[in-house]
């Protein structure tokens, strides 16, 4: 039986967000904001629950590994809301600065209340078996008890296995100069909260406007992006505030989104410039960018995306712009190279993707995904990109763009599909990304050196974007 009383409000409200993440597959940044309105949390306790949220969802596989430590079972054994509650718990003693004493009794009282007063005991048990020990302390023990080097960082790091793999390989694709230093250095970002980021969307509101729309709606100061002239990082404050968020003259988009954007647009091609697609444009950051700067150069942009909700989207991303500037439709990408054949001028495909490059923004993504889900959507992303070969017409310019590093999603799918066009006699150039992410960037980024560009959240603050350009021969 539940006890008479309801546990602290912002912890209960965590839990009910880690419940919805694991039952209904939901995302924290989707679920949270609703839970913290109908919790009625004044602003403190707000900023507590979604500290616990997020900084709980990114070290569960830490916290796991320390749980299964101080429990006499598997921990597929333990009943699911009170391992929830559990990692709420490790995470109140071992990443936040919450007594000992408090993070404890809470706990136990979170237990009682969502598993029963039998679930209790077992909590508080575990609950002081974690406190006997620091963060520097346990993170030695899951070290030392590692079976190999891969093992320990994805415990200590709070990644699965694969994906620590997985970034590592693509480091050494990317030719990084030490391999073993970045891959810590871009778990540990992973980890991380990413700033506020605002992109001001050319002719609607300048960086200056929207800087100054900022400072009235927040009292701080932004800082300029170093990835994206159209940028601003806020350290703090809520986006909605602000009046042009609101109406849509900007957007909250990471630097390397916009930058991917701005180089689309940038991209070299031969012959005319009108017609432009986005081939994948749900949510519409991307799309509203790339629309505002085909209406300064009297072009227009196809937003074509394939779920209705997220056409949706596009379409509120995007109001702010002339109703003729950009057509918003729903339709799979993967038919329109066969329809519009050599139909269009520049073509953004950012497809679908396992999205292991917005881990900060999204933490529970790397616990959902598998190794078998990333070959599905290479699979995919290779049809896309096949599509968009067909759809550009000769001279003109495809641009394909994921947020992630994964070797299979990024430079495998490129090399494919580009061997393909060749077979069908369609020669596809490679344009240097890198050397146009560096003109168009107040700060070059990392990977700029490279033809094709990968951006990092330990190297340039921003998600880890994949761009590659190619330009159909005439």
């Amino acid at each position: 039986m539940r006890p008479d009383t309801e546990p602290d409000a912002a912890r209960l409200a965590a839990l009910h967000a880690l419940t919805k993440v694991r039952e209904d597959d939901a995302y924290a940044n989707l679920v949270l904001p609703e839970l913290l309105d109908q919790a009625r949390l004044d602003r403190r306790d707000a900023g507590f629950a979604t500290a616990l949220t997020y900084g709980t969802l990114r070290l569960q596989g830490r916290y796991d590994a320390i749980i299964a430590a101080c429990v006499d079972r598997p921990l597929d054994q333990v009943d699911a809301v009170v391992l929830d509650v559990l990692r709420l718990g490790a995470h109140q003693l071992l990443g936040m600065r919450v007594p000992t004493h408090a993070a404890v009794s809470t706990t136990v009282d979170l237990a009682a209340y969502s598993a029963g007063r039998g679930a209790s005991g077992f909590v508080n048990a575990v609950m002081r078996r974690i406190s006997e020990h620091d963060l520097a302390d346990w993170l030695d023990r899951l070290r030392t008890d590692a079976p190999d080097a891969t093992t320990a960082l994805a415990r200590t790091l709070s990644h699965p296995t694969w994906v620590v793999k997985a970034m590592r390989q693509a480091l050494k694709v990317n030719a990084r100069p030490d391999v073993d230093a970045e891959l810590a250095a871009l778990l540990e970002a992973d980890n991380t909260d990413p700033r506020v980021t605002l992109c001001a969307r050319p002719g609607l509101i300048s960086v200056d406007e929207l800087a100054e729309q900022v400072r009235d709606a927040t009292g701080e100061e932004p800082r300029p992006g170093r990835l994206s002239p159209n940028a601003l990082v806020m350290s703090g404050g809520d986006p909605g505030r602000i009046e042009a968020i609101r109406d849509s003259r900007a957007g909250v988009e990471d630097e390397a989104s916009q930058l991917v954007a701005l180089m689309v647009a940038a991209a070299p091609l031969e012959g005319r410039d009108e017609r432009w697609l986005d081939l994948c444009a749900g949510p519409g950051g991307k799309a509203a960018l790339l629309g505002a700067l085909a209406d300064s150069r009297g072009a227009t942009l196809v937003a074509n995306e394939v779920t209705a909700h997220r056409a949706r989207l596009v379409q509120g991303a995007v109001r702010a712009l002339p109703p003729d500037v950009v057509t918003v439709r729903t339709d799979d990408g993967r038919n329109v190279g066969r329809q519009e054949p050599g139909a269009y001028d520049r073509i953004l495909v950012d497809a679908p993707c396992s999205g292991l490059g917005s881990l900060r923004r999204r933490p529970e993504a790397r616990w959902r995904r598998t190794p078998q889900d990333v070959a599905a959507l290479a699979e995919l992303q290779r049809e896309l990109l096949a599509s968009a070969v067909a759809a550009v017409r000769p001279g003109g310019v495809v641009a394909y763009v994921t947020c992630t590093p994964h070797v299979l999603e990024t430079s495998l799918v490129v090399r494919d599909v580009t061997r393909q066009a060749a077979r069908d006699g369609i020669k596809l150039e490679p344009l240097h990304a890198g050397r146009i992410a560096a003109e168009l960037a107040p700060t070059p980024p990392a990977g700029a050196d490279r033809e094709q560009l990968q951006t990092w959240p330990h190297l340039d603050d921003s998600d880890a974007m994949f761009c590659t350009l190619l330009r159909r021969s005439a």
